[in-house]
């Protein structure tokens, strides 16, 4: 397995391969990089490059750029849908969301969003897209199949991320200057639950079994851990200084 790491100062993508944790390329990308996401079939990584308005299309058995996609102006991240036929990017300067066809590497579709688009998440099912819009605390919900926006929610004080969970139900955001996680009912598209974390929660995951999200608390250098069924937290986790990101997953024991 590889890891594809998108490395903002040096305007790269680093690879790692998890079988003897090394670099084993490192590939030129556009200016500024932020997110990376791979496609569900592993061919292709592709990388948004915040400060060049494209997003990098990585061939991952070659490890160099295939395309290059001018999307909206300063995108923060990218997502690729389950079906692996399209590529969503948060345009953070733009507010809006540019829909790539993964196909042929172009923008089919521009989507106006909130204000300060920050990260979209992809239901399991790929119906709907749920979008954090920073700037003016609301998150956007996106029907995929008509590429229009059908509902605004607000939570809140700056989302910084989202994560859905795996039967896509349920929609955490982590709301960086309320040191909150709003829970969004997906059925309803309405915030059901707001949960206390630590400073300055800046990323989130949920676990594959969906019973547990995590939330990386920026300013607090902790972790906490949610009860998904009771949306309490039964844990924090004190980690090494300023944690942004996270995921979670199953990795072998032996």
């Amino acid at each position: 397995m590889f890891v594809f790491v998108a490395d903002s100062v040096a305007n790269a993508v680093s690879v790692i391969d998890t079988s003897t944790n090394t670099v084993t390329a490192t590939i030129p990308v556009g200016n500024a990089p932020f997110g990376t996401a791979i496609a569900p079939d592993g061919k292709h990584a592709y990388t948004a490059n915040g400060g060049a308005d494209t997003v990098s299309v990585i061939d991952t058995s070659t490890h160099t750029v295939t395309a290059t996609v001018p999307v909206g102006s300063g995108p923060q991240a990218v997502t690729v849908s389950p079906d692996g036929t399209r590529a969503y990017t948060a345009n953070n300067g733009a507010n809006t969301v540019s829909v790539i066809d993964t196909a042929t590497t172009t923008v089919t579709t521009t989507i106006p969003a909130g204000s300060g688009p920050y990260a979209v998440a992809i239901t399991p099912d790929g119906t709907r897209g749920y979008v954090v819009n920073a700037s003016d605390n609301t998150v956007s919900v996106i029907d995929t199949a008509t590429n229009t926006v059908t509902a605004t929610i607000p939570v809140g004080g700056y989302p910084a991320s989202i994560s859905v969970t795996p039967d896509g139900q349920h929609a955490y955001v982590v709301n960086d200057v309320d040191n909150t996680v709003s829970v969004i009912d997906t059925a309803t598209n309405t915030v059901t639950t707001t949960i206390p974390v630590g400073n300055s929660p800046v990323g989130v995951a949920t676990s594959p079994d969906g019973m547990h999200a995590y939330v990386a608390n920026n300013g607090a250098d902790t972790v906490s851990v949610i009860d998904t069924a009771t949306n309490t937290v039964t844990a924090t986790i004190p980690v090494d200084t300023g944690p942004y990101n996270l995921a979670a997953g199953y990795v072998p024991t032996t």
